[in-house]
């Protein structure tokens, strides 16, 4: 039977998985999502023997169900190669008490690599199943890390032209020289004057435009999406979390069938996301940390069933977390909705027209499998300290803020269950945040500098990603208003 996906503001029209994936974003404005959520058909004993490859073909099988076995594997295989740095894709890392899976060594040193090493695969194989003739224009907005890593999946990938939008006065220069170094005939960067938010609701106005749809059609175009909406990006992440429960199984650390807790850097929801749905699998998940920076929307919404992003925008030193409309949000609050489009739309709506919607005490007593905190500017570099002279581990500014809630939670709760923290980026991707945290004294010195001597204090080689934009030229420099936005895309696809 194969499992069907529809748009979360009308679950009436059903598409099939490889059609979800080549639109990336509803015609009505909706997510899609599978009509239910699959159930793992493999013992977790029989995944804590596999290798990543192996259980991301057990995972996705189950929601990518019009994909062939061959056309899976293939791509599956395509993705997790030689671009990481690693055989063991994303290891575990045991420190100050909890284990990190490190998700950061792809060819980009960030989570999202995760994801987008195998999106161009999934993208590229749905249209030729779809009998597609359109070149597609992947058109994602970034915080900072989608961006390169999408570019960096996407890169001369035949049939498709890839435009990235990111705020630019809202990245770390590592992430931005990482992304305006891009090599490949059909990448595009532009920055634009704002935030992350105008990126992302320029991107998705573009998408709901039918006058640019008509257009671009007939010059032999279409869009589909790298963003976390999409559901080829969703369904890669929920391997990890199986992967990692079966890493600790397989090390003695956990015994089969014992919960564990899971930590999750959130801004843009699809991550932590990710984990739910692998909870739902019947992965032993107890609790779900949502762990916010001071944009803390998410942390105010667990706390009180009210979204509400009308606040000021807080630049902080994880600014891939500097998001105040978390898009994914809105898969869970259809579940909790009871799958009713109806509701979800009405509460999608007052956010546009109202900047916020609140939901009922029956929906709110569903998010029992979550916890809310969040870090401060002062307590992310506090951890990063603590953590990096009592164990010698260095971790980013993302991930600290993980590990900030997570101590928080032990000193509120006393709960000593085991615990895996989602380390979502590279310390060398925040090299001058990760350093200042660490001692004052290297403030002084410049960007590379700086890459250098954190490689000496932690024991970790510089990784390629940073090696490669040591010397390389910037390709991409065009900067726009956030009103601009469907001009460059205009411009850049000559229609």
């Amino acid at each position: 039977m194969d499992l069907l996906y529809s748009s979360t503001r009308n679950s009436e029209k059903k598409i099939t998985a490889s059609q979800a994936i080549l639109k990336g974003l509803a015609d009505d404005g909706g997510l899609f999502v599978p009509e239910s959520i699959p159930a793992l058909d493999v013992s977790i004993e029989e995944l804590s023997k596999m290798s990543y490859q192996q259980v991301a073909y057990e995972v996705m099988k189950l929601f990518l169900t019009d994909f062939t076995e061959e056309e899976l594997k293939n791509c599956i295989n395509r993705a997790y190669d030689s671009k990481f740095d690693t055989t063991e894709i994303a290891p575990l890392k045991f420190a100050d008490g909890a284990y990190y899976l490190e998700l950061f060594h792809g060819s980009t040193i960030a989570f999202k690599d995760m994801a987008l090493s195998i999106l161009p695969h999934l993208l590229i194989t749905s249209a030729k199943k779809n009998n597609v003739k359109n070149e597609i224009v992947i058109l994602p907005a970034t915080s900072g890390d989608t961006g390169k890593a999408a570019m960096a999946g996407f890169a001369d990938v035949e049939g498709t032209q890839i435009i990235v939008f990111y705020p630019k006065n809202g990245v770390s220069p590592i992430q931005e020289k990482q992304m305006l170094t891009q090599k490949g005939e059909n990448t595009n960067v532009v920055g634009i004057i704002g935030n992350f938010d105008d990126a992302q609701t320029g991107v998705k106005e573009m998408f709901h435009s039918k006058d640019l749809a008509e257009r671009m059609n007939a010059k032999g175009y279409q869009f589909s999406s790298a963003n976390s909406i999409n559901i080829g990006r969703l369904v890669p992440q929920i391997v990890y979390y199986v992967y990692a429960y079966g890493q600790l199984l397989k090390q003695g650390e956990i015994s089969c069938g014992e919960k564990m807790n899971v930590v999750v850097p959130t801004g843009n929801f699809g991550n932590i996301l990710a984990a739910f749905y692998a909870k739902n699998m019947g992965l032993p998940i107890e609790t779900l940390y949502c762990a916010s920076n001071e944009n803390k929307v998410l942390f105010d919404f667990f706390q009180s069933g009210t979204y509400d992003r009308k606040r000021e925008f807080i630049l902080t030193s994880s600014p891939s977390m500097d998001i105040l409309i978390s898009s994914n949000l809105e898969r869970l609050i259809y579940r909790i909705a009871g799958n009713s489009a109806e509701k979800n739309a009405s509460l999608m709506q007052s956010l546009k027209e109202s900047g916020k919607y609140e939901i009922t005490d029956d929906m709110k007593a569903q998010l029992a499998d979550f916890y809310g905190n969040y870090a401060t500017e002062a307590e992310d570099a506090s951890t990063i300290k603590k953590i990096y002279e009592d164990c010698g581990y260095v971790i980013d500014t993302h991930t600290s803020v993980a590990a900030t809630v997570y101590d928080k939670y032990r000193k509120e709760t006393g709960d000593t269950t085991k615990t895996v923290i989602a380390s979502t980026a590279s310390p060398y991707k925040f090299t001058r945040s990760v350093m200042n945290a660490i001692d004052s004294k290297y403030d002084s010195m410049g960007d590379f500098e700086l890459v250098d001597e954190l490689s000496k204090i932690s024991n970790v080689k510089v990784p390629n990603a940073i090696e490669e934009i040591r010397t390389a030229p910037v390709l991409h420099d065009t900067v726009c208003d956030s009103d601009k936005m469907c001009d460059e895309v205009k411009k850049i696809l000559g229609i």
